[in-house]
C-alpha cells in the first residue's frame, strides 16, 4: 500500500522560503512519476510540477523559477524547494504518486486536469501560509 506524508508547511513571511517534503513508502520506483499540487481556498487543484526518477522535471508555467522539484530515491522522499515566497502562494500543498514512468510526466502540460487524474495516490496536504 502506498503511503504519503508531507511535512515541511507552517508560516512564512513574503519573500521567505520553504521546503516541503513528502516521504513515501510501499511499492513506488525509482523511475515512477511524482509530483506536487496545490489548491488555494476556494480555487480548483493546481499543478506546480512533476519529475520521475532520472531527474527530469516539468513545472507549471506559474512556477518556473521559484519552486524547484526533487526527489532522493534512496530516502524515498520527494521534495519542493519554494522560494521567495508571495501572499498568493498560500495554500494546501499536496504529494501525488503515480505508478507509471511515461514522458507524459515530462512532457504534458498542466491545463486542466490531464495531470491530476494520472496520480492515484495522495498525501493528506500541508498548509502554507504567506503572511506578514
Amino acid at each position: 500500500q502506498v503511503q504519503l506524508v508531507e511535512s515541511g508547511g507552517g508560516s512564512v513571511q513574503p519573500g521567505g522560503s520553504l521546503r516541503l517534503s513528502c516521504v513515501y513508502s510501499g511499492p513506488i520506483a525509482t523511475t515512477d512519476c511524482m509530483a506536487w499540487f496545490r489548491q488555494v481556498s476556494g480555487k480548483e487543484l493546481e499543478g506546480v510540477a512533476s519529475t520521475g526518477g532520472d531527474g527530469i522535471t516539468n513545472y507549471a508555467d506559474s512556477f518556473k523559477g521559484r519552486f524547484t522539484i526533487s526527489k532522493d530515491n534512496a530516502k524515498k522522499t520527494l521534495y519542493l524547494q519554494m522560494n521567495n515566497l508571495k501572499s498568493e502562494d498560500t495554500a494546501m500543498y499536496y504529494c501525488a504518486a503515480s505508478q507509471d514512468s511515461g514522458s507524459w510526466c515530462y512532457m504534458s502540460n498542466w491545463v486542466g486536469t490531464y495531470m491530476q487524474n494520472q496520480f492515484d495516490y495522495w498525501g493528506q496536504g500541508i498548509l502554507v501560509n504567506v503572511s506578514s
